[in-house]
C-alpha cells in the first residue's frame, strides 16, 4: 500500500470516528430530552438539563440543535419509535360499528396505558409545543374519531362530541388511573353511552 492510500484511508477512518461520535451524542441528547419530557414534563425541561442529562455541555446542546423544533421533533420521533402505535388502519377493516368501536378505543387505551409517563406530560404541557406538534396531537386525536365513527353512516353532533371525547388520553386517564375503571370496563362504558346516543336519535 502507498504512501498515499494509507493518508486516505487513515482520513477516511478519522472522518467516520468522528461521525460516529457525532451521532452518539445527538442520539445522548434525544434520549435525554425524551425521559426529562418524560418526567418533568417539556414545560419544565431545560436545555442545562438536557445538558447534565446528556453528560454535555449547554453549547453542545444548541450545536447539535439549534432550533428547538428540531430538538421536539427529534425527540418525537425516538419516542414514538419505541412505542406500539395505535392501528386506525386495522380498525377500518371492521365494518360493524360498535366491534370496530370497541377495538379502537381498546388498542387507543393500550397506547394510553403504555405510553402513560409521556402523554400525561405532553397533553399536560400542550401549550408550550411547538405548533407542528400540538397539531399532530389535535389531528390524531380527530383521526381516531373519524375512523371509529365512519361505519355509523351519519352527521350527529352529539355521537361525534362523545365518540371524540372517548378517544381522548383524558378519558382514559379519568376513567383508568383516577377512577380505578380496568380498561375492558371502560371501553364498555364508552360503548353503552355511544350506544344509547345512537340509538336515542
Amino acid at each position: 500500500m502507498s504512501e498515499h492510500e494509507r493518508s486516505t484511508k487513515a482520513r477516511q477512518y478519522q472522518m467516520r470516528k468522528r461521525a460516529d461520535q457525532v451521532d452518539s451524542t445527538r442520539q445522548r441528547i434525544v434520549e435525554a430530552t425524551s425521559r426529562l419530557h418524560a418526567t418533568v414534563g417539556p414545560a419544565r425541561t431545560t436545555i442545562a438539563g438536557i445538558a447534565e442529562q446528556a453528560g454535555v455541555t449547554r453549547l453542545t446542546v444548541y450545536k447539535h440543535f439549534p432550533d428547538e423544533v428540531d430538538l421536539y421533533n427529534a425527540c418525537s420521533a425516538h419516542w414514538r419509535s419505541n412505542q406500539q402505535l395505535p392501528d386506525p388502519a386495522a380498525w377500518s377493516e371492521v365494518r360493524d360499528p360498535y366491534a370496530r368501536l370497541r377495538i379502537g378505543l381498546s388498542d387507543t387505551y393500550r397506547f394510553y396505558r403504555d405510553g402513560a409517563d409521556m402523554l400525561l406530560r405532553l397533553y399536560r404541557d400542550k401549550d408550550v409545543l411547538p405548533e407542528g406538534l400540538r397539531r399532530s396531537l389535535q389531528d390524531r386525536d380527530g383521526h381516531f374519531r373519524d375512523v371509529l365513527l365512519e361505519p355509523f353512516h351519519r352527521e350527529n353532533q352529539a355521537l361525534r362530541a362523545l365518540v371524540g371525547h372517548a378517544v381522548s388520553f383524558w378519558t382514559w386517564h379519568s376513567l383508568c388511573k383516577l377512577n380505578g375503571l380496568s380498561e375492558d370496563a371502560a371501553v364498555e362504558a364508552m360503548a353503552a353511552m355511544i350506544a344509547a346516543v345512537n340509538n336515542g336519535q
